[in-house]
């Protein structure tokens, strides 16, 4: 029997039934589809920065930190109107003269005098006999690369002043680093070991690696005297 519709009636059904067909094809796509919403969906998190860096103040052993750079202008010179007062340690039993003004920390065995990077301190120290080059090339210069940071020794050397003879150490360490900005300074220390009936004592000086302060420390270690 010849077919009774026309031609145009069968496209639009051939249509209509591909546009059926693809709508259940996408239909079936998107169930496939991983859920994005509710309680079960995760996004992923940024990763968390890591460092390696040790904290500020993390303390670094002695022998193993490297020597800071000098100050090209060093805080701390002392003017030469500085005027000096007598300062007698009762711990140590002399007295020296000491910058007016200056601060003052007392300890059982002495007292450090202080102002910015210098610092002068004076203490008491247990000795059997005199010190000499040669001792305190194999105790006190051993002592202090251990207890100091980044200990470089410059000279050791017997002198007389006008409390006495002494032995002079001269050497350089950094400072302790800042409580705030973890900054540290390179420092020259004068250190001198005195010696009478039986007591010993040590006035250390302190500054900044290229301070001006020949004059003021000559007046402060000549100043010493046993009281």
């Amino acid at each position: 029997m010849a077919n009774s519709y026309p031609a145009s009636v069968d496209r639009r059904q051939l249509a209509v039934l591909i546009a059926t067909a693809a709508a259940a094809i996408a239909v079936a796509l998107a169930g496939c589809a991983p859920s994005t919403s509710g309680s079960n969906a995760q996004t992923p998190s940024p990763a968390q920065p890591t460092t390696t860096s040790p904290a500020p103040n993390q303390p670094v052993a002695a022998s193993s930190q490297a020597p800071v750079s000098a100050e090209h202008n060093p805080p701390g010179d002392i003017p030469d109107t500085t005027v000096y007062v007598a300062y007698r340690s009762t711990a140590v039993h002399a007295m020296i003269k000491v910058p007016e003004g200056w601060g003052r920390q007392e300890t059982a065995s002495g007292a450090t005098i202080s102002s910015a990077l210098n610092s002068i301190t004076i203490s008491a120290l247990p000795m059997k006999a005199a010190p000499t080059v040669a001792t305190v090339r194999s105790n006190t210069v051993p002592g202090l690369f251990h207890s100091t940071l980044a200990f470089r020794l410059t000279s050791v050397r017997a002198v007389r002043l006008a409390g006495g003879p002494a032995i002079e150490i001269v050497y350089q360490v950094n400072s302790p680093p800042n409580a705030v900005t973890g900054r540290q300074y390179r420092l020259v220390v004068e250190r001198f070991e005195f010696y009478r009936a039986g007591r010993g004592a040590v006035l250390t000086l302190s500054s900044a690696v290229g301070s001006d302060n020949v004059d003021p420390w000559r007046i402060v270690s000549e100043s010493f005297r046993w009281a």
